[in-house]
């Protein structure tokens, strides 16, 4: 028994990611080498907390770290200078869900979330209201503007408010800062994609898949760097953001959530995974689908099945053609940076 418990091992440490037989469980998967997210989720499972705990104490990890700055406070302000903050955590076993976007002056964002599904019968919160909600749930109210975040909105406002997101406006929204007003007539030339740094990560997504096979996922972030105030992304927007369902698996997205989330590619990449599909090759799909549309488009997804077999895959586009992530599993011999190539 132990030479074929050593040949078992070694077959699946030297099987790629993503393939059926590299299969364990629990495991733990995020975007980005956040390291300090998948050791936070994996202690929680090895103390016995449950996936959604794992969830919510990995991804509030980064929210402390200020993951990339671009999850937590004190990163990504918008164009009034102010950082709001989108999260969700979804409970694979019984579909709910908890999300708050726009979240302002509270800066646990997921902690929030998950309030959201325990003590409602709602799903998602915003703004202002949200921020009301959290305070009677008993969360701070603190500032999440700091020095950092102060410096990138003057910086911003000097480069005449470039990069932004506004277009068919007056005055001209690539030259000059606003306020702006609609255009008469409306020009519907394709718009330049936004000169958006790689380095602003966006997000943190997570799957969380336990020993016996309950799946969780959650993600939080700022958003995008420089948003029109309100802009919600796709982080906290079930099947977007991420989604987890026990009978097949999860999957958690990031990069330009305005253009992901129309696309639903978390929701899509589980279906496909419920069809048998293999987790890299569901990331693909996923992936694929949405290059017809927008072929220039930043963004990666992880997926991971119920069996614990994962994957991940990414757009390739100049400036990013490999995406890095985090994985635990009992396979492996702590939480590993793994990559992939973008296709």
């Amino acid at each position: 028994w132990a030479e074929v418990t050593v040949a078992l091992l070694l077959l699946a440490v030297l099987t790629p990611a993503g393939a059926a037989s590299a299969a364990a469980l629990p495991v733990v998967i995020n975007t980005w080498a956040f390291r300090t997210a998948a050791e936070t989720a994996w202690r929680v499972l090895e103390l016995g907390g449950s996936e959604l705990d794992a969830v919510e104490r990995g991804c509030g990890q980064c929210e402390i770290d200020q993951c990339d700055g671009s999850v937590g406070y004190g990163g990504s302000p918008d164009e009034s200078g102010e950082t709001t903050l989108d999260a969700m955590i979804m409970d694979g076993n019984t579909m709910e869900v908890g999300a708050v976007a726009d979240l302002r002056r509270v800066k646990n964002a997921i902690g929030v979330a998950r309030k959201v599904i325990e003590y409602t019968k709602h799903t998602l919160l915003v703004g202002e209201s949200a921020s009301l909600f959290a305070v009677r749930m008993g969360f701070p109210y603190e500032d999440l503007t700091t020095q950092k975040s102060l410096s990138l909105y003057s910086k911003w406002l000097n480069q005449s408010c470039q990069p932004n997101y506004w277009k068919n406006v007056v005055p001209d929204s690539s030259t000059s800062c606003g306020p702006y007003k609609r255009r008469e007539e409306v020009n519907y030339k394709e718009q330049t994609s936004s000169q958006r740094s790689f380095h602003n990560h966006d997000t943190i997504g997570m799957v969380v898949i336990g020993a016996s096979g309950t799946v969780a996922s959650g993600t939080s972030t700022n958003g995008a760097i420089h948003k029109i105030p309100g802009r919600v992304g796709d982080s906290p927007i079930a099947g977007a953001g991420s989604y987890a369902d026990s009978t097949a698996g999860g999957a958690a997205a990031t990069g330009d959530g305005d253009i992901m989330m129309r696309f639903l590619p978390s929701y899509q990449a589980v279906e496909y995974m419920r069809m048998g599909t293999d987790p890299t090759v569901a990331c693909q799909k996923v992936i694929s689908r949405i290059q017809k549309y927008a072929p220039k488009f930043f963004g990666a997804i992880i997926c991971a099945n119920k069996t614990g077999s994962y994957g991940a895959a990414c757009n390739k586009i100049p400036g990013f053609t490999q995406f890095h992530f985090m994985v635990s599993s009992p396979l492996l011999s702590g939480p590993t940076e793994q990559v992939v190539d973008c296709i």
